[in-house]
């Protein structure tokens, strides 16, 4: 493994034990979507018509704790805009991971340039660790559907009005839909809830190496939008 890699990866994981300060500005600022685009400003948590409430909680049973997959970096920007999605909304209280686990997934991905900013994104998208432990006396688990995948138009137009160098080489935005399913246990009842969610994911990719694929380059993570307020 290149030396390099394993530093920028402990840094990333020191970034999740910090409280995340404030937003970077990003690197398209001056193209007029800084707005859109910049971080969610809440933490995620359950509402009261998304868990059960009112039954006795139910105790998971123990289960042995496997390691978290890693993101696969090399799958060419739309498929690692999914895969990044999905690491997102993709949980479970039962396995014995916290949500530092799946963050860490997150952060592992993260460009350095906008790393510290991008763990406070995901902050706002996974459930807190008081919200963790009320949604784990249910046995909740959670998944994403997507729908659509696209590149929004406001991102091509931020392309096209962008000043030379301000939008750096292989950056795209990808706006996704879909919808959010939890499901867990209320009493000795299985119940679920879904709802629909958007978000627009920013990443910057590399080339793929000649010979290698056109799916081999690497992709990193910019930022986050605001979840529900995607660019369009």
């Amino acid at each position: 493994m290149d030396p390099a890699t394993s530093d920028d990866r402990r840094r990333r994981r020191l970034l999740i034990a910090a409280t995340a300060g404030g937003l970077a500005l990003l690197l398209l600022v001056g193209v007029g979507i800084y707005g859109l685009v910049r971080g969610p400003a809440a933490p995620s948590a359950s509402t009261p018509n998304e868990r059960p409430s009112t039954a006795a909680p139910v105790t998971p049973a123990p289960t042995s704790v496997a390691e978290l997959e890693p993101l696969d970096q090399h799958l060419g920007p739309e498929a690692f805009a999914q895969a990044v999605a999905e690491a997102l909304f993709t949980w479970d209280t039962t396995t014995g991971h916290m949500p530092s686990d799946y963050a860490q997934v997150l952060a592992d991905a993260a460009h350095g340039s906008e790393a510290d900013a991008f763990v406070g994104d995901v902050r706002a998208y996974i459930p807190t660790n008081d919200a963790w432990a009320q949604l784990r006396t249910y046995a909740t688990r959670q998944w994403l559907t997507l729908d659509e995948v696209f590149v929004p138009e406001a991102w091509e137009t931020a392309v096209e009005q962008a000043a030379p160098g301000q939008i750096p080489d292989g950056a795209v935005a990808y706006t996704i839909s879909g919808t959010r399913h939890r499901e867990g246990i209320w009493g000795t009842d299985p119940v679920e809830a879904s709802r629909p969610v958007s978000f627009t994911v920013f990443l910057v990719c590399t080339p793929p190496n000649p010979g290698r694929g056109t799916g081999s380059g690497l992709c990193e993570v910019l930022r986050l939008s605001q979840l529900d307020n995607p660019l369009r």
